[in-house]
């Protein structure tokens, strides 16, 4: 709202695009920055509804264009987005996973039933060959979940040594019969998903001490291994594991944490309120605060910083879509979910320091996905043009900033209105990423670079002409990036003029 004095009379007017006072942003000296590592914006593929099956494997019989049975149009897609890692086959389902089930000739491979996910038939035909090769061709380092809650400590070791072992063995003479001379080497590993739940409700103490065994036979060489680490604000079970775990067979933790408003009640994910909106966006900047007292747990255990966050399951998680499975998860993605987006990873950025690994749920067709389908039809969401313009921080070194935000207020409650992050690549090129989650007013932000001059300025903008919008199948390109030109830059300040529930990235040289 603003107020007009006019004729002596003050007139309340309305308007969809409020300027309010100015935001002001700084960049603040670090003696050594952390570099954001690029794993940061990693990717999830669960076997889980249409994410597999329909979303990224056709089979190579289909009509569909495809290498290997994987669609060519999502492979190009998930290349652009320069996806650094996936993980891979869950999730719940991983701890039902038993990987010698999916290898071999396809016709001889069992089916089991998904109990997890909508007691659907899994037929097995995408399995380790077919995942691991896909991750080479989309140049992405996989990252396997190891099955704990069904599975047995002989089980995943054999999984290691079948991807990893280039010598003579029976699993790596296993998967040359199979067809795959070399190894994978696989760096990424997860023991267990989410053993708090459902990878066993395991306790954090009995949890700990089945860590200690199935990693200390996971003993190859250069392995990267991921503890199942705390539901959102479970502090004690982050503890424990710190305390009980000895730090040289733990290389990461991860956190599980999604943006809902109330497990029982997450509403709809187009036909959302305004008091939703806000919730959501709530739960999603929680992060902070979770990212910021887990890591001060670690850091009692781990001064040195040597063993990772990695929150390998985020994102927005509503209600399904009217008509399909509710087991499938299949939600549509609007500006909120950009929101979202854009707001969380310069979280991550912001916490490079420890955060070094995080996964959105999922690739394609469940919860945030960056990529729907729909027969031969694909279309890229609000969410994957947000990671596509946040490329430019992978690797790239942090710029630490401080942001004094306007409030953005709803019913009395108040969220920062802006956020932001920033980094600088090898190239000496400069990227700042801003959000702006208020949904009506615009935001004037004046930006300082302290002892940086640069001489040029560029720009690109998400965003739309309502909050709600979306891509569909009827109009797949209705929301993508545009050049942004409401920036300026004079010496050391930059200002600019953040629409409402829009993100930034300006590039600076």
């Amino acid at each position: 709202m603003r107020y007009l004095i006019c004729n002596g009379l003050l007139i309340l007017m309305l308007t969809t695009n409020i300027v309010t006072a100015q935001n002001e942003i700084s960049f603040r000296k670090a003696e050594a920055p952390p570099v954001i590592n690029r794993h940061i914006y990693g990717h999830f593929a669960e076997h889980l509804g249409r994410c597999i099956y329909d979303g990224f494997y056709v089979g190579d019989t289909s009509r569909i264009a495809n290498t290997g049975g994987v669609r060519n149009d999502v492979i190009a897609a998930l290349r652009r987005l320069k996806i650094p890692n996936l993980r891979w086959p869950g999730g719940c389902f991983a701890d039902t996973y038993h990987w010698k089930d999916g290898i071999g000739p396809r016709q001889e491979r069992p089916s089991i039933v998904n109990t997890w996910w909508g007691n659907v038939t899994e037929s097995n035909s995408f399995g380790t060959h077919e995942f691991l090769n896909m991750c080479e061709v989309l140049g992405a380092m996989p990252y396997l979940a190891g099955n704990i809650g069904s599975g047995t400590v002989q089980e995943l070791s054999d999984w290691v040594q079948y991807v990893n072992f280039d010598g003579v063995s029976p699993m790596s003479d296993l998967r040359r019969v199979n067809g795959r001379p070399a190894p994978w080497k696989v760096h990424f590993w997860g023991v267990g998903n989410e053993a708090w739940g459902c990878g066993g409700h395991m306790r954090p103490e009995y949890y700990a001490d089945e860590y200690r065994k199935y990693a200390t036979f996971m003993n190859t060489p250069d392995i990267f291994r991921i503890a199942s680490g705390a539901n959102s604000a479970d502090y004690n079970w982050t503890a424990v594991l710190m305390k009980n775990i000895p730090l040289h067979l733990l290389q990461g933790i991860a956190l599980h944490h999604y943006a809902v408003i109330n497990w029982d009640r997450k509403g709809d994910a187009v036909e959302y309120t305004d008091q939703q909106y806000f919730q959501t966006m709530q739960s999603a900047l929680r992060m902070d605060t979770l990212i910021q007292k887990h890591s001060a747990i670690m850091d009692q255990y781990d001064p040195a910083k040597k063993v990772a966050l990695v929150v390998d399951e985020w994102g927005g998680w509503y209600n399904v879509e009217a008509g399909t499975n509710p087991g499938f998860l299949y939600q549509q993605n609007t500006m909120r979910d950009a929101m979202i987006a854009g707001a969380t990873l310069n979280i991550f950025n912001n916490h490079a320091d420890r955060v070094r690994m995080a996964n959105l749920a999922q690739t394609v067709n469940v919860l945030q996905a960056v990529i729907l389908t729909q027969g031969s039809r694909m279309l890229l969401t609000p969410t994957y043009h947000v990671m596509e313009m946040y490329a430019e921080h992978q690797d790239a070194t942090l710029i630490p900033l401080d942001v004094h935000s306007n409030a953005y207020t709803q019913n009395g409650q108040q969220l920062p209105a802006i956020s932001a992050s920033a980094s600088v690549n090898k190239k000496g090129m400069t990227h700042i990423s801003l959000v702006n989650i208020d949904p009506v007013a615009s935001q004037e932000v004046v930006l300082h670079t302290g002892s940086r001059s640069y001489t040029s300025l560029s720009g690109r903008i998400l965003t739309a002409a309502r909050l709600r919008d979306y891509n569909s199948f009827g109009q797949p390109e209705k929301i993508k990036p545009a050049v942004f030109k409401q920036a300026t830059l004079h010496q050391q300040t930059i200002r600019l003029q953040v629409p409402p529930f829009s993100v930034v990235m300006l590039e600076l040289q």
